[in-house]
């Protein structure tokens, strides 16, 4: 029996879920933090820090159902974001504190990610629920340590 595809809705539920897990792990407010499903699913969390050779811009963390993990510092409103480092990997939906890790390591000048994303994932939206699926309830994970 073919599983039918999620509700946008519960897809949103759980992918907020999830951000808010790694959002906790990566010391980021619930506010500084935005799910979307449209034709892609997103998630953005504003980083409190600053980026060591652009003090004036903030830092992202970007997440995409095609591409996952991307750490990145905005611009100009009218220009795209200036990619630091994409988590990689074949892991859609990492654990939040392997999502904290790349962060914390990318800011330490530990680039342990890709410096251009991978191929677009061949995941469903459905394969993403049930990823996603576990978060779908209250979910945390220790802390790892913050950068500065």
């Amino acid at each position: 029996m073919e599983h039918p595809e999620p509700d946008a809705r519960s897809l949103e539920h759980s992918l907020g879920e999830y951000v808010r897990a790694v959002a906790a792990v990566v010391g980021v407010p619930d506010e500084s933090t935005t799910v979307e499903i449209s034709d892609t699913a997103t998630a953005y969390l504003g980083l409190p820090q600053r980026w060591f050779d652009r003090p004036d811009h903030d830092v992202m963390l970007v997440w995409s159902e095609r591409r996952g993990w991307s750490l990145a510092v905005e611009t100009d409103p009218a220009e795209d974001p200036v990619v630091i480092a994409h988590q990689g990997g074949d892991d859609l939906v990492p654990a939040p504190r392997a999502v904290a890790q790349f962060v914390a390591d990318t800011a330490a000048g530990r680039h342990t990610g890709q410096a251009h994303p991978g191929p677009v994932a061949a995941s469903t939206r459905r394969t993403l629920a049930e990823r996603l699926s576990p978060y779908a309830a209250t979910h945390s994970d220790p802390p790892v340590p913050k950068w500065s």
